[in-house]
């Protein structure tokens, strides 16, 4: 006898979601609390309309295709229904017995939403919609029209981002000072009236009616504007049925970096990179010696953007050396940061390759390629120069803050953890890395950050490994390639 499969919305704010008579709606606000299911889920209530569609909108076409991305979850919810079929031409979509439709698309440029004009969309979705422009989200309101019977209407999903114009957008659901939602207003609706691109906000259709007319729209037009909106607030905690099969889930946000831990965990608005959230010189632990048990070490780069400062000064090089100790550890052991005019960095490079090969053994060298051809040139030009040690030019993709939060996620450590997950040989370097590290991303200069965050994602890349030293004695190590 077959198990009986049953498509329904966990208790509480997933439901919320599905219930709401908004004509947006947004959920979430933080990782895990079940969104992209709910988004997916809520299609199926009008699978027997003939005339029924909706179209299911990621930023990226590698989001909505990935392992577990849009399309994925969708084939774990959609093949329960009976009578469906998965369709990849001419856009990955969903079909269902009686003729609706689910289909998947992303919007990559504002541009992209030229593609769309003349069309007729009667469920809009956005999973991660502080991904989008707020261009992007109004002019696709304009395709939100439908004659299926069904009341076109907005559905949209995202986690917390304090720079997006979706933190203005439902800052009323928001605590301000907190920047946590405010639990009393999570599904409360409210109205807007959008013109000349300025939301003005209302509490009911009449005040919003009343407030188009007194704004000069004529009263037959007045009466079609006002949208009504909601926002419902979610976090992991919600999502009951993650936390059962996936326990680990809870622990891989709690090891994420205070601002990130605020955003996913905790569904914080407000938070964002500052001064001394990133990195604290109290949560390392300083070692007198390197121990013996490092079994990887990287050393990354970042080089001066330009030969000189606004003020004529050459620019800064940083050379950041990090070690993986066998017990899942991490040493910062060497940092190099000068001032170099461009003629002196090919050098100093090659004389630190020499300098770590001879102390450390095998060390992987990463240095940052610019794009475009220079980049290319720079990039083969150093290969040369470095022929015989182990290096690799990579493009870095990300801002700084992105690409520096890994890296502060295992120096901060877990939540309520004295310490992190990072040691720091004590040297006379100490008090200029940790001035940098701490005033990250304020701080003028954040050429040592950099290299931090490249030395550390090379040690995580699986690539080149090197023995503990034998004896505990550093130069005389064996070494191997995994």
């Amino acid at each position: 006898m077959k198990e009986k499969i049953v498509l329904a919305p966990q208790k509480g704010p997933q439901e919320m979601f599905l219930a709401t008579s908004a004509d947006i709606c947004i959920y979430g606000g933080a990782a895990g609390g079940g969104k992209t299911f709910g988004l997916l889920l809520e299609p199926l209530r009008y699978m027997n309309n003939p005339d029924y569609n909706a179209t299911i909108f990621r930023r990226d076409y590698t989001q909505v295709t990935s392992p577990g991305g849009l399309w994925d979850s969708s084939r774990k919810i959609y093949r329960y229904v009976k009578g469906s079929r998965p369709l990849k031409t001419p856009k990955l979509h969903w079909t269902f017995k009686r003729g609706a439709s689910v289909n998947f698309a992303h919007l990559g440029r504002d541009e992209d939403c030229d593609d769309w004009q003349g069309s007729q969309l009667t469920m809009i979705g956005f999973d991660e919609l502080t991904h989008f422009s707020e261009y992007q989200f109004f002019y696709m309101l304009s395709r939100n029209r439908t004659d299926s019977g069904v009341k076109p209407y907005v559905r949209a999903t995202c986690n917390p981002d304090a720079d997006s114009w979706v933190a203005e957008f439902i800052s009323w659901w928001i605590n301000q000072e907190t920047g946590y939602p405010i639990p009393e207003r999570s599904g409360v609706i409210r109205w807007m009236v959008r013109l000349n691109e300025v939301v003005t906000w209302f509490d009911s259709r009449e005040e919003a009616v009343q407030g188009a007319i007194e704004n000069g729209v004529k009263p037959e037009q007045a009466e079609t504007m006002p949208k009504s909106v909601t926002f419902i607030a979610s976090t992991l905690h919600d999502n009951k049925i993650l936390m059962k099969n996936d326990p680990g889930y809870l622990a891989n946000l709690q090891a994420m970096t205070l601002v990130q831990r605020e955003r996913l965990l905790h569904g914080n608005w407000k938070i964002k990179a500052a001064a001394g959230l990133m990195f604290k010189r109290v949560k390392v632990n300083m070692l007198e010696e390197i121990p013996p048990d490092v079994i990887k070490w990287a050393r990354g780069w970042d080089l001066a953007a330009t030969s000189e400062d606004e003020k004529g000064d050459p620019a800064y090089t940083a050379g950041v050396l990090i070690g993986k100790r066998r017990n899942g550890r991490y040493i910062v052991a060497d940092v190099i940061n000068r001032r170099l005019s461009s003629s002196d960095v090919r050098e100093i490079i090659k004389q630190t390759c020499i300098a770590d090969r001879a102390k450390y053994g095998r060390v992987a060298t990463r240095l940052p390629q610019d794009p475009g051809q220079a980049g290319k040139d720079q990039a083969q030009s150093f290969m040369k120069l470095l022929a015989g040690f182990t290096v690799k030019c990579i493009q870095e993709s990300g801002d700084k803050v992105t690409r520096a939060e890994p890296f502060s996620a295992q120096w901060l450590g877990l939540e309520g953890m004295d310490k992190g997950n990072v040691d720091v040989l004590i040297a006379p370097w100490n008090e200029e890395y940790f001035n940098e590290c701490e005033n990250f991303p304020q701080s003028k200069f954040k050429d040592m950050v950099d290299a931090s965050s490249s030395a550390f994602t090379e040690l995580e890349s699986g690539a080149t490994y090197s023995a503990p030293p034998k004896d505990s004695q550093l130069g005389k190590s064996s070494y191997w390639n995994k």
